[in-house]
């Protein structure tokens, strides 16, 4: 019953990996256009290329932030909840829930950009691991 939990968590590290390679491909390309010679370029970080490099490029690496940023959280709590052994149908539901809004959100972030569709994913997201967090405490307290 583990797995079942842990599958949805096992799905979006790899999905932030696509991501990843999808950054690369569309960064890698835009940096020789730009003219920027990674043979030779010393320093720097990802936020630097920001005005350097076209929007539409930008996106795919923003996103990829963003998947290693709050994700953190549902990492954590699902692992709480498989430790605790505290493994339910509504806790599986909710994880995957949450990992189809994350994948969403990062093909709107990294195709449309439209914030009026990416910000509700990300609030509905974030509501998703509350309660999942909330289920964690609760598990945990009891």
């Amino acid at each position: 019953m583990k797995a079942d939990l842990l599958a949805p968590a096992a799905v979006l590290v790899l999905w932030t990996l696509v991501m990843l390679v999808w950054m690369a491909a569309t960064r890698l390309p835009a940096l020789k256009t730009a003219g920027i010679d990674m043979s030779k370029a010393v320093g720097g970080r990802g936020q630097d290329l920001e005005a350097v490099l076209p929007a539409t490029v930008n996106w795919k690496s923003h996103n990829y932030a963003h998947l290693v940023e709050q994700p953190t959280l549902f990492y954590a709590v699902v692992g709480i909840l498989a430790i605790l052994g505290q493994v339910s149908q509504a806790a599986v539901m909710l994880a995957w829930t949450y990992v189809a809004l994350r994948i969403a959100h990062s093909l709107v972030q990294a195709t449309s950009n439209k914030i009026a569709i990416r910000f509700p994913l990300f609030v509905a997201s974030s509501l998703v691991l509350l309660s999942l967090a909330i289920m964690a405490l609760i598990r945990t307290l009891g």
